[in-house]
């Protein structure tokens, strides 16, 4: 019962890392050239010119495909300078907006006596209403 459950488990590990590999060799296509090898990514279509150098395989990307990979840095590199620009612009017309809707100090005091005649006048108005209240003849609170 022990082997069990030690090989299940290997066989398992084997399996993945078999699978794991298969996955890496099937990667990139090698075919032989003219000059060397041309080396082509399964995933993205990208393909490679390869030499063979002191036993080593040493690869460049197609002419066609750096260009196409420059254009496209170029074009992003654009494009993020273009939004700084507008977040830089937005940032500075909101502060400039809120600030110029908020009132000046004097404004503000102004708006705070107003407030403060309004309260008065109402607290006025509020006690004259107790006294007039406690003055006349009383309601009957119970209920029939």
């Amino acid at each position: 019962m022990r082997l069990q459950h030690i090989l299940i488990p290997a066989a398992l590990v084997s399996l993945v890392a078999a699978s794991a590999f298969s996955e890496e060799t099937d990667h990139y296509r090698l075919e032989k050239s003219d000059n060397g090898y041309v080396r082509m990514d399964t995933r993205t279509g990208a393909m490679s010119i390869c030499e063979e150098r002191s036993g080593q395989l040493v690869c460049k990307v197609a002419a066609d495909e750096r260009t196409a990979f420059q254009d496209e840095i170029d074009r992003l590199q654009s494009s993020m300078k273009a939004m700084d620009e507008r977040v830089t612009k937005l940032e500075n017309s909101l502060s400039a907006r809120l600030e110029s809707k908020l009132p000046s100090e004097e404004d503000f005091n102004k708006s705070m006596s107003y407030m403060e005649r309004f309260l008065k006048g109402f607290m006025g108005i509020v006690k004259d209403l107790d006294k007039d209240k406690g003055d006349g003849p009383q309601p009957n609170s119970q209920k029939t």
